[in-house]
C-alpha cells in the first residue's frame, strides 16, 4: 500500500498558524509524512524574506516533518505568475514527485487562495489529489474571484475558516456545493500563544496605545502613495481625538519607510509618543504582547481577529473610499471593505455610519456576491433582487455600482427605458451643450 503525503501550502505567517491550529484540532487524518510547501509572492521574492524565515515560525515548523519551497522548485519564474502548458502536467508532477521524494505516494493537498497561481498550479499538477481549502481572511465571505475549472473544484472537500464574523457563512466555493467547517478558535488562540513566545525582538508596547495597521494600499494600485500617507495620519489624528497619547504603528512589511517618518513628524505636531514596529510580525502576537486600547485600520482581518478572538475595541477609516476605488467591480478585496465598513466603528464618528444590522447581512453579502460574479452564481439573483429592492438606501449605496446595477438589470440601476441614454450621442450632445451654457452663465 503506497503511502500518503499530505502538502499544506502558505504564503503566510497567518496561514501557516491557522493550519497549525487545524492540525492540533485533529481536523486532518493522520498522514504517513506532512510538508509544509511555503510559497513567497512578494514582487521581489529575492529580496523578501519568505515565511519560514520570519520571527515566530519556529514554534509552528514542529507540526510539519518537512519545510519545501515552492519557488525553489520553480525558480527562476514567479510563482504568482508562472503555470504550466496543459500538455506539460504530467511532466512537471514526475519532475516534483522526484524532487519531493513522493513517489507512488497518495498525495493529499491543503491549499490558500485556490483560484489564482500559485494555488491552483498546485492543484492542477497534482491531478486527482483530493483538495481542503483553508480560508486566508476576509475574502472567504465573499464569491469565489474566478471560474475554477470542474476538474479542481470537484475535488475541494471542504473549506476550512476561522469564525472572524460570527454566524456568518463563507461564499467562497459554493458554486461546488463545498461546506465550510469552523476552525475552533481556542485552537488558534493556542498556537499565537506559542508563536508569541517565541518572538523576542519586539520593542516595549503600551498597553493602552492605539494600534494602526497599515495594509500598503498604494502597491495595490487602490490609493496613491500620498493619498496612503494621508490615510495614515488620519488614523492618528483620529486616534488622538478619542483621547490616545501614545500610538503604535505596525507598517507593512514592505511598505516604504518614508510612511513612517510622515506619522513621526505628525506625532511631534500632535504631541503623542508614537512607537514604529519595525520587526515583521502579525498583529495578532501585538494582542498577545500587549492588549491595545483600540485598533485602527481599513480592511485588515486583523481588525476583525481583535474584535472576535481578543476583545479589543476596533475602528475603520477609508472604507468608503476604497470601495469606490477598488476596480473592476469583482475585485475580491471588495468583501472585505465592505465587512469592515459595514460593522466596525467609523474611528472619525460620522453620522450615518451606524453599522448594518445583524439581521441584514446575509442579504447584503449576498447580493454584492452576485454582482460581482453573476455568470459563476446565477441562482443568487432573485435573493439580489429582493434585497435590493427592499434595502437599497443611502447607507448601503456604496457597495453596489449604478453601472454594474445597471448593466445587470438589477433594482437600484438606471430603470430599463433609460438605458439607451449612455450610449445615444444625440443625447450626450445635448447634455454637453447645457453643461456649457450653465458654465457661461456662471461666469
Amino acid at each position: 500500500m503506497s503511502r500518503t503525503t499530505q502538502i499544506f501550502c502558505a504564503s503566510t505567517l497567518y496561514g501557516v498558524a491557522t493550519l497549525a491550529a487545524a492540525i492540533d484540532s485533529d481536523l486532518f487524518t493522520e498522514p504517513d509524512r506532512r510538508v509544509l510547501l511555503v510559497f513567497n509572492n512578494s514582487t521581489t521574492p529575492e529580496t523578501t524574506p519568505s515565511l519560514d524565515e520570519m520571527p515566530g515560525f519556529e514554534p509552528l515548523r514542529g507540526h510539519f516533518d518537512e519545510v519545501l519551497s515552492w519557488n525553489e522548485a520553480i525558480r527562476p519564474f514567479h510563482p504568482g505568475s508562472w503555470a504550466p502548458r496543459s500538455n506539460d502536467i504530467p511532466l512537471f508532477e514526475r519532475y516534483l514527485r522526484l524532487l519531493w521524494n513522493l513517489g507512488d505516494d497518495r498525495v493529499e493537498l491543503a491549499l490558500e487562495s485556490i483560484q489564482v497561481t500559485p494555488a491552483l498550479t498546485v492543484a492542477q499538477l497534482f491531478t486527482g489529489a483530493p483538495v481542503d481549502v483553508y480560508a486566508d481572511g476576509l475574502m472567504s465571505y465573499g464569491p469565489t474571484r474566478n471560474k475554477i475549472d470542474p476538474l479542481v473544484g470537484t475535488r475541494v472537500r471542504r473549506l476550512l475558516h476561522l469564525d472572524l464574523v460570527p454566524g456568518l457563512t463563507p461564499m467562497l466555493l459554493t458554486e461546488f456545493d463545498v461546506p465550510a467547517q469552523v476552525l475552533p478558535t481556542d485552537a488558534f488562540l493556542k498556537v499565537l500563544g506559542e508563536l508569541t513566545s517565541s518572538v523576542e525582538e519586539l520593542p516595549t508596547v503600551p498597553d493602552d496605545a492605539a494600534l494602526l495597521l497599515g495594509q500598503y494600499l498604494s502597491a495595490l494600485n487602490i490609493l496613491s502613495p500620498d493619498e496612503e500617507e494621508d490615510l495614515h495620519v488620519r488614523m492618528m489624528r483620529g486616534a488622538v481625538e478619542r483621547g490616545h497619547r501614545s500610538v503604535v504603528f505596525k507598517p507593512h512589511p514592505t511598505a516604504p519607510a518614508r510612511y513612517s517618518r510622515a506619522l513621526e513628524t505628525e506625532a511631534e505636531k500632535l504631541g503623542v509618543e508614537l512607537t514604529v514596529l519595525d520587526t515583521p510580525v502579525l498583529a495578532e502576537v501585538l494582542y498577545e504582547k500587549a492588549r491595545p486600547a483600540l485598533v485602527v485600520g481599513c480592511f485588515s482581518t486583523a481588525l476583525f481577529t481583535a474584535s472576535a478572538f481578543h476583545d479589543l475595541p476596533v475602528a475603520r477609516i477609508g472604507t468608503e473610499l476604497l470601495l469606490d476605488r477598488l476596480t473592476p467591480y469583482q475585485n475580491s478585496n471588495r468583501v472585505p471593505t465592505l465587512l469592515a465598513d459595514a460593522l466596525l466603528a467609523d474611528l472619525e464618528g460620522r453620522k450615518g455610519e451606524d453599522p448594518i444590522p445583524a439581521d441584514e447581512l446575509d442579504g447584503l453579502l449576498t447580493a454584492v456576491g452576485f454582482s460581482m460574479q453573476p455568470q459563476i452564481y446565477p441562482s443568487l439573483r432573485p435573493a439580489a433582487e429582493r434585497y435590493l429592492a427592499k434595502r437599497f438606501r443611502q447607507r448601503t449605496r456604496r457597495y453596489f455600482k449604478r453601472k454594474r446595477l445597471t448593466a445587470l438589470g438589477l433594482p437600484g440601476g438606471v430603470p430599463q427605458r433609460l438605458a439607451f441614454l449612455p450610449r445615444n450621442s444625440t443625447a450626450r450632445r445635448v447634455v454637453r451643450r447645457a453643461r456649457a451654457i450653465r458654465k457661461a452663465v456662471q461666469r
